[in-house]
């Protein structure tokens, strides 16, 4: 146990005390807040501004009424035009992206679809405001036609009966909530196992590729080496995360503080009704153990990979691909599973321990035990400690051959065999 603790250390130390790591603690949630902001920031100024001219032969749609929906909506221009020869001569001068042919129609029949003509190609986010201002003119034309006033258009539109989703079993539960904190978390908790999972292949690469392993594997059994090398990395990922925890705890102290001053008074309200709608201290408990869990288990997985490849980066992603692919399909385990929290896949993927810390983590807001009953919570726990140990056990037997052969393209099929093999 001796030598494992001391190669939990020096894999902890190494890293921690690297700048990389500091400068990837304090750099890292500015970039990611600065990620969300600057592509809204670039999805609103990219938008264009289309020109369309409408030649109309229903006469419905008039200059005043193209006029009025464009003072209203400015998203796209549409203009009144005489003829296909004076749309297409605008376009030559600059004038128009495109015409629109709108036939004699009827209104009781309805607008069928029809045909934007364009001079270059739009993505559908910018050809989809001239179709809402043609429908929006197409209703009011409906509405005329049936005498509908605005006092009854009014009690048309507000006239809807919305159903929310309230757990009996858990009245702290909140679908909608639920739903926002699941996605986040289980995002969150994929990045972490593939980013930092990483780490440990390449990490074992590197001591293949200096011969430091050789002299370590001569007095550690494989087993305390990789037992050593995922909980020291592991501490390291832990340690990040719960510096970026303190951080958001500061930043939202601060903004409670100087909330009414800067006008964040709303925002710090709706952050103190997030917390009442879901049990917090079960959702930070059980994510730091999913976390450390699961990184030990794929961090195994990746440990072994690293062990038995050389230098060469395309041979190490090419034998990783099976265990991102675990990953992924773990997210669209979970997406299903946040569609439907009680269902058979979220059952399976919460137990299965290759997906049980995504998907269980996406389940655990809906509510324990309202939604995710104990023993499968606890049943997920006890499946994934054991398979972890289990996974560091055959990491150690790949380990144990694979730091020591070079020059030799490995496979899957060959790693078996060294699991199988007597020593």
């Amino acid at each position: 146990m001796n030598k494992t603790w001391i190669i939990i250390k020096r894999e902890y130390l190494t890293r921690v005390q690297k700048k990389t790591f500091i400068v990837a603690t304090l750099l890292l949630p500015i970039l990611y807040v600065g990620l969300i902001f600057g592509m809204g920031f670039i999805a609103e100024n990219s938008r264009e501004t289309l020109s369309i001219a409408v030649i109309d032969s229903s006469g419905y749609f008039s200059a005043p009424i193209l006029e009025n929906q464009n003072r209203i909506d400015s998203s796209s221009v549409l203009t009144l035009v005489n003829g296909l020869s004076q749309a297409e001569l605008n376009n030559k001068e600059g004038g128009y992206e495109g015409y629109l042919i709108i036939p004699a129609l009827d209104w009781k029949k309805g607008l069928d679809s029809l045909a934007l003509n364009t001079y270059k190609s739009y993505g559908r986010a910018t050809t989809a405001a001239v179709e809402a201002k043609i429908n929006r003119i197409w209703s009011e034309v409906v509405n005329d036609s049936l005498q509908i006033d605005l006092g009854k258009q009014l009690i048309l539109t507000q006239s809807r009966i919305g159903i929310k989703a309230k757990n009996v079993i858990d009245e702290k539960s909140d679908s909608d909530t639920a739903e926002g904190i699941g996605y986040v978390v289980g995002l969150l908790m994929y990045f972490i196992l593939l980013v930092y999972g990483s780490q440990v292949m390449m990490g074992v690469m590197e001591e293949k590729t200096n011969r430091i392993a050789e002299v370590i594997v001569s007095s550690v059994r494989p087993f305390q080496m990789m037992l050593g090398k995922i909980i020291g990395i592991g501490a390291v990922a832990l340690t990040q995360f719960l510096l970026w925890i303190a951080f958001i705890l500061v930043a939202y102290n601060v903004a409670k503080e100087a909330g009414t001053q800067m006008g964040a008074a709303e925002m710090v309200g709706n952050m103190q009704r997030l917390f009442t709608k879901v049990d917090v201290p079960l959702i930070l408990g059980c994510f730091g153990f999913y976390f450390l869990a699961g990184f030990f288990f794929y961090a195994s997985l990746y440990g072994a990979v690293g062990s038995a490849v050389n230098e060469d980066i395309r041979e190490a992603q090419s034998l990783s691909f099976p265990i991102t692919m675990l990953v992924i399909l773990s997210i669209a385990m979970m997406t299903a599973s946040i569609a439907n929290p009680s269902g058979p896949i979220a059952l399976w993927g919460s137990l299965l321990p290759f997906s049980s810390p995504i998907v269980m983590m996406a389940r655990i807001p809906y509510g324990v035990p309202g939604t995710v009953p104990w023993w499968q919570l606890i049943a997920s726990m006890a499946i994934l400690v054991l398979s972890f140990l289990a996974m560091v056990w055959l990491a150690g037997k790949i380990y144990r051959t694979g730091i020591l052969m070079y020059g030799k393209k490995i496979t899957w099929g060959e790693m078996l065999k060294w699991i199988v093999r007597k020593n």
